[in-house]
């Protein structure tokens, strides 16, 4: 799901229209439809996310998930990635991957599992 489905998403989810949500959270209506469309990115200031992800109730993994879909909606890395160092170290053998032009489905998921293990200890085993 990219930022601008999920942003349209919880706001039909909380059952309030465009306009109202705008005016809810300060922003201008037309300015929220381009996010919803996905013509504009996220906006980049992570106080006005965390306001947006109070409004739309988000916690935990929602929220982590909320603010990293706004990074990538910049074409940015979510900062918790960027800050950790052992998943920053993979990334470059991660891009070699995917740039691998035999590299099956089946193939990328384990490399994702890999990095999975390798960022979470409880799966080290």
């Amino acid at each position: 799901m990219k930022f601008n489905e999920l942003l349209k998403s919880l706001r039909i989810n909380l059952g309030t229209t465009l306009r109202q949500c705008a005016t809810d959270l300060g922003v201008d209506a037309s300015n929220w439809s381009k996010l919803e469309r996905g013509v504009n990115p996220a906006p980049k200031d992570p106080t006005v996310l965390k306001t947006w992800a109070n409004y739309f109730r988000l916690e935990g993994k929602e929220e982590v998930d909320f603010l990293s879909l706004a990074a990538l909606s910049r074409r940015e890395i979510p900062n918790d990635i960027v800050t950790d160092e052992r998943i920053m170290g993979a990334l470059p053998a991660f891009f070699r991957s995917l740039r691998d032009s035999d590299m099956s489905d089946e193939k990328l998921q384990e490399f994702v599992n890999d990095l999975r293990k390798l960022h979470t200890p409880d799966l080290k085993a």
